[in-house]
């Protein structure tokens, strides 16, 4: 409710050549110069005010033009949160995320074409957008841990065999000997941080060619003569993207993009109910 109250104080009106004026913070300066003249213009002023404003504040019509202006501005921050981790990718995965949003305008295209009922349009063009979403997501997690490393496993892997090598001779003082064992236990965490690394960068690639033929379903389903349906919205991903640590400094970005859609889900699902 603050929120509307500082709404309906700030509100301004349109005048030609002036631009917008905010009608309440003038009137109460006005009323305030004029109470040092005559006192009972603060009364006069603080109960046309709190009539004005709470009047305003509690009208429903106000209130979902405050909702609406409230969506704008984190709108357009999402999107270009948004194209900030496109650009992040390199020229080859933005080409397959151009793709992919290529054939999700086409599926769509295809079911406005045969005129389908407005809510399996909805419902479809919902579901793609969130395809989109999670295919962008798996490339930035691609992205992350493609990032070069200063050792292959195979180097990793012979530092690993030279000092259990040193550490089985025993030449070495007690001092020497528990630093290279701490050396050893150290270089096989590395050893096995890579080892998954590749895995998920597997699974993340069977995740990415899982969508792209979930979408080319779509696709072939839609082309099909018949009654238009929903598109399947159901996944399951063989990588853990879930796991934030996974985008790397990208997570805060992506989070607030999440939080952000699932505000705007919640409030759609309100205004329909």
């Amino acid at each position: 409710m603050w929120r509307y109250l500082k709404s309906a104080f700030l509100v301004t009106v349109n005048v030609p050549g002036l631009g917008r004026i905010p009608v309440n913070f003038l009137a109460v300066a006005a009323f305030v110069i004029l109470g040092f003249a005559q006192p009972a213009f603060w009364f006069l002023g603080l109960a046309f005010e709190a009539a004005l404003i709470t009047g305003l504040a509690f009208n429903p019509r106000f209130q979902r033009v405050v909702e609406a202006q409230s969506f704008t501005k984190p709108a357009e921050d999402i999107e270009r949160q948004r194209n900030a981790l496109v650009q992040l990718l390199e020229a080859g995965a933005q080409r397959r995320l151009w793709q992919m949003a290529t054939k999700c305008n086409q599926v769509l295209q295809v079911y406005r074409t045969q005129q389908a009922e407005d809510y399996i349009i909805q419902t479809n063009e919902h579901t793609l957008k969130n395809l989109e979403w999670l295919y962008l997501k798996l490339l930035v997690a691609r992205h992350h841990l493609l990032t070069p490393t200063s050792e292959t496993q195979e180097t990793l892997e012979k530092k690993i065999a030279d000092l259990e090598k040193d550490i089985q001779d025993g030449e070495e003082t007690e001092s020497l000997m528990q630093s290279k064992v701490a050396t050893l236990e150290i270089l096989k965490q590395r050893l096995a941080t890579l080892s998954k690394k590749r895995q998920t960068l597997a699974e993340i690639e069977v995740d990415l060619t899982r969508i792209d033929n979930q979408v080319d379903l779509a696709l072939e389903k839609a082309s099909l003569q018949g009654k238009p349906q929903t598109i399947s919205a159901d996944i399951e991903l063989a990588s853990d993207i879930f796991n934030g640590s996974i985008f790397g400094s990208q997570e805060s970005a992506i989070s607030a993009i999440e939080q952000t859609y699932g505000q705007h889900k919640a409030t759609a699902r309100k205004e329909t109910a």
